[in-house]
């Protein structure tokens, strides 16, 4: 495995730390996954279409004022290196707590990351719409 492969494997992992640490409130780690750019795109499980990171941060924000719960992890997911950029196309899989009660989720997600100065980051993210989002 070449360096940039290990590198995106982490920023892989690192966001679904983020997004666990997100649904407990905690926007820290998911401020350092993603690049601060304008041309960010999150395409969100609730069908949002969000354009730059100040839109990006603010979808994440109201999620994790939200308080989930719950967990997210990836499977089947498979990257792909290339030259300043890297893509992931994985199932995520886990649950939230929605009025007390737990709901599974189980969503395709795809990720671009890019190479910056400070590292790899997330410049796009686009998943499956979940049902009980209303959506």
């Amino acid at each position: 495995m070449s360096n940039d492969d290990q590198a995106v494997q982490t920023a892989n992992d690192n966001f679904y730390e983020a997004t666990n640490d997100m649904f407990k409130g905690d926007l820290t780690l998911m401020k350092q996954v993603w690049s601060h750019d304008d041309d960010v795109i999150y395409m969100s499980p609730d069908g949002k279409y969000l354009e730059g990171w100040d839109q990006v941060l603010a979808d994440w924000r109201a999620q994790a004022d939200l308080m989930l719960g719950g967990t997210l992890r990836t499977t089947h997911s498979r990257i792909t290196v290339g030259n300043g950029h890297a893509f992931t196309h994985s199932v995520e899989i886990g649950e939230n707590v929605l009025n007390g009660e737990k709901v599974e989720v189980s969503i395709r997600a795809t990720k671009i990351f890019r190479k910056q100065t400070d590292g790899w980051k997330l410049i796009s993210l686009h998943t499956d719409l979940l049902p009980y989002l209303g959506t």
